[in-house]
């Protein structure tokens, strides 16, 4: 049997002195490689899926990891991850100890810059190639970026920059928004070959040189005359209004296009140059090509028949239950709207969608100006629900402060993929919202402890019209508890008990409402008659409840999906306020460790954190001075 040529691959250095006929088995190979890997793993299986052959190219051409490589986001870097020494961990993807699914400094050289969100690979490789040029080096700089990650602002602020200053950065347009059509063909990668080649280039300066000896008026009509027979041949005008050198359209998938065009502008020795190459999303699988979302992001799955194994839901996805109350509630309010950020599937907003086509607006990856045209609708009158993801919202702050909170306009904001979120990790875990909203003026946040709740949590944002509210939820399956008809609106700032006891209260705010209630029957069982409250508000804070929590029990613990200085920093400044610290409670707060922790199972991340029953137990009993050991017995 035939050696794979990938089997004789263990760096990028072994693709330096292969032909171009071996470059495209490499390809091949390295393409099914990719799939049968994420068959065994899941992950995101079409990005990488299109940027085979470009991965292949820039490998073979530049010298990484001296050379930098960027890939904006990370989700097509599982090929990049198999060319640089990891192919023996490639079936570790997204496990537990296993690979990240997006690049990772700490993971490999061959990896300068960590992503997970979109649209910082050009501000990071332009901070990179000036830290080049600062210290008299010469080693290139590519970031490549997808057509999607180009349309958040942040990518046009690096590109404005990087023209102004001229610095020599090598942007790579992976455009999959299409299959690769007629015009990327062999005229348009003749013209990206002559453009991008020294020759052109040369001509070019010279004309220019001697344009500029013209009179001002023919230097004006000549540099436009330059600039309309390129932007006719290749298009570009736009990236040449930032500063750069425009190259391309180029077929992305054609490596005999790909290779001279990338050692021509490895070679060029000033500025910043954008090669426009064509992919095609899901490119060499059929499952992939023919599906509407080009499989973006799988389970594990058959690689012949292309269909995933997804276990068997047992309740209903948080995700799910938001959607479908936020349809109930519109089909009796027609000024609720639903605004996403390039996440309707993510967000349930594709269900809403398919009810209130004309009431739905996905903005692309622009959360701040999501946030601000939300702010726009409230004026008017609108119940805008801007659902955005935990970790996304981040990307909006000022935003949510200086156009919704400092006007208290009543912009609603489902905050999906609260808490924990597995596979994809530190980048994408809901930790921080709860501090990052509870310190602004005038929001109310709340938090579901199940699904029947978050349906309340929806009608109460609904109905309130007093300023901004937020509601968090998590990804994954609710608890099965029995879903309401309608959600019926929540009195703001109220909690409620869930368990009575006498001896230790358990505040839990969020989904470790399920974990609290077991900590609860194994603590009755050892003799500490237990309390459990749904906090339900982080703000405002159901102070009569807290403070007859805190009259009532020994140990007051607070419960939580979220970092340091979220809802149990709220419940510990009030205390204070109160004076309830000065006596003999004893107070403890239960959040996310002050780490950012890698990827997982959500189960196995939440007992590393000790969210779990286990943990809360074994809390309890360390605040009480006895042996924890007794806990984990129980437990």
């Amino acid at each position: 049997m035939k050696t794979p040529l990938l089997d004789r691959v263990n760096s990028p250095a072994d693709l330096k002195c292969m032909t171009n006929d071996e470059l495209k088995i490499i390809a091949e190979e390295l393409r099914a490689e990719t799939i049968n890997a994420v068959s065994e793993t899941g992950g995101h299986l079409g990005a990488g899926l299109g940027v085979v052959e470009l991965t292949v190219a820039l490998h073979h051409v530049f010298n990484t990891p001296d050379d930098r490589l960027i890939w904006d986001v990370g989700h097509q870097c599982y090929p990049h991850k198999i060319l640089t020494e990891r192919r023996d961990r490639i079936r570790t993807l997204r496990q537990g100890g296993g690979l990240s699914g997006f690049t990772k400094r700490s993971e490999s050289t061959y990896d300068p810059f960590g992503a997970g969100h979109s649209s910082t690979s050009i501000s990071a490789g332009l901070g990179m190639a000036v830290a080049r040029d600062l210290a008299d080096k010469q080693n290139s700089v590519i970031a490549v970026i997808g057509d999607g990650a180009m349309s958040a602002g942040m990518a046009y602020e690096a590109m404005n920059n990087a023209g102004a200053l001229n610095s020599r950065l090598i942007v790579i347009l992976n455009d999959n928004d299409m299959s690769i059509a007629p015009p990327v063909g062999a005229l348009s990668a003749s013209l990206a070959r002559l453009v991008s080649g020294k020759t052109y280039k040369s001509l070019r300066e010279a004309a220019k040189q001697v344009a500029r000896a013209l009179p001002k008026p023919l230097q004006e009509k000549a540099a436009k005359a330059e600039e309309f027979a390129r932007g006719f041949w290749t298009g570009g005008t736009l990236f040449e209004e930032l500063g750069f050198y425009y190259v391309g359209p180029v077929d992305g998938h054609n490596l005999d296009h790909l290779l001279p065009i990338l050692r021509n502008v490895r070679d060029a020795k000033e500025g910043p140059i954008l090669i426009h190459a064509v992919t095609q999303k899901g490119k060499g699988y059929a499952p992939a090509e023919s599906a509407s979302n080009k499989l973006h992001a799988v389970a594990k799955f058959d690689v012949v028949t292309g269909k995933q194994s997804k276990p068997k839901a047992n309740a209903p996805a948080y995700t799910k239950v938001f959607a479908q109350s936020l349809i109930a509630e519109a089909k009796q309010d027609e000024k609720i709207v639903g605004i996403t950020a390039a996440m309707p599937d993510g967000t349930g907003l594709d269900l809403f969608a398919k009810e209130f086509p004309n009431r739905t607006f996905d903005v692309g990856i622009a959360e701040q100006h999501a946030v601000t045209f939300a702010a726009g609708m409230a004026t008017e009158g609108y119940k805008p629900f801007c659902s955005i993801y935990s970790t996304f919202l981040q990307r909006a702050y000022d935003q949510v402060i200086h156009d919704v909170a400092v006007q208290n306009l009543p912009v609603r904001f489902p905050i999906d993929r609260a808490g924990l979120v597995g596979a994809d990790g530190a980048t994408h875990a809901g930790s921080f919202d709860v501090a990052y909203l509870a310190c602004i003026p005038q929001f109310v946040i709340m938090a579901a402890g199940d699904e029947a709740e978050l349906t309340h949590m929806v009608a109460t944002a609904a109905a309130y019209d007093e300023g901004p509210i937020a509601f968090r939820y998590p990804r994954g399956e609710g608890v099965g508890i029995e879903l309401p008809q309608k959600g019926t609106p929540l009195e703001i700032g109220r909690g409620r008990i869930v368990k009575e006891g006498t001896r230790i209260a358990l505040l839990s705010f969020g989904t470790r409402l399920g974990e609290a209630l077991k900590a609860a029957e194994d603590l009755d069982a050892a003799g500490l008659s237990t309390t459990v409250a749904d906090a339900r508000f982080a703000k405002p804070l159901d102070i009569d409840l807290i403070t007859r929590l805190a009259r009532e029990h020994d140990v007051l613990v607070t419960i939580e999906e979220g970092s340091i200085g979220g809802f149990g920093t709220q419940v510990l400044h009030t205390l204070s306020d109160l004076g309830a610290l000065d006596g003999s409670l004893k107070v403890r707060c239960m959040t996310l460790p002050d780490t950012f922790q890698d990827h997982d199972s959500p189960q196995k991340m939440y007992e590393a954190a000790r969210l779990n029953a286990a943990g809360i137990m074994a809390k309890v009993f360390e605040v009480l001075g006895q042996d924890a050991s007794i806990s984990e017995q129980r437990a």
